[in-house]
């Protein structure tokens, strides 16, 4: 049974279609990177798996369930989070802080909050390991507003695991680093537990061929290709579209 699973998934806003037939499978372990030039409907995809968005037709299915139309926080309580384009943070509060809210968020919510001391010092030793693993032990008491662009970035990665998903999805998690942040996040997910599927929509063609075991191909919201890295690099249709052109 395959962890992921979209069916003919097609996303219309009234004329203007964003997916069309979307077919798609990610097995558990995978690092699934989905590209395609702006515009392509990728991020579309990624809002229609986690309920940001409810597809006009066809089906998600998760681990054999139909998840279709499901509110996000019920798709994240099953095993699915994910990160966004533009970071999404309490810039107030710091680090360690942050991802104690999503440790918290997992566990129960405000009601979890109220159930005692100890409670709330096993969300932040929590919070500190997810960190650890995100490369941000240094900076865990120092408030968002005050971390680099990079480390934010990092940052959002670390909330997302702290939902503890089967299924990590990460938007264009390179987008506006510099070459060395780049470096630093390709590192972090790779050192990511290897049994956690990853699907991830990214530009960066370096980050693409180092991360990915599967791609997909979108071109104006259907799929074009789909297969192996080196499928993917010889194939003549995306490199007209795609990877030859401009994006």
């Amino acid at each position: 049974m395959k962890l992921l699973q979209t069916e003919n998934l097609c996303k219309a806003f009234g004329s203007l279609v964003v997916t069309q037939d979307v077919n798609l499978t990610v097995d558990r372990g995978e690092r699934h990177v989905v590209i395609g030039p702006n515009g392509a409907g990728k991020t579309s995809l990624v809002h229609q798996i986690t309920g940001q968005l409810i597809p006009t037709s066809g089906r998600v299915l998760f681990k054999g369930r139909d998840i279709t139309g499901m509110r996000p926080e019920h798709i994240c309580q099953m095993g699915i989070s994910r990160t966004f384009q533009k970071n999404n943070l309490f810039r107030s509060l710091n680090a360690r802080e942050n991802v104690r809210l999503a440790v918290q968020a997992k566990q129960g919510g405000w009601y979890q909050a109220l159930r005692g001391v100890g409670i709330r010092t096993a969300q932040y030793e929590r919070a500190e390991q997810i960190l650890e693993q995100t490369r941000l032990t240094s900076r865990l008491d120092h408030p968002v507003s005050s971390l680099s662009y990079g480390e934010q970035r990092q940052l959002e990665v670390a909330i997302a695991l702290a939902a503890e998903p089967q299924l990590l999805l990460l938007d264009e998690p390179t987008s506006g680093m510099s070459p060395a942040e780049t470096e630093h996040m390709i590192a972090l997910v790779r050192e990511l537990p290897k049994d956690l599927a990853i699907l991830m929509i990214e530009h960066d063609m370096k980050v693409v061929f180092s991360l990915a075991n599967h791609i997909t191909v979108l071109y104006y919201g259907e799929v074009l290709a789909c297969g192996k890295p080196q499928d993917i690099q010889g194939n003549c249709k995306v490199r007209e579209v795609y990877l030859g052109g401009k994006h």
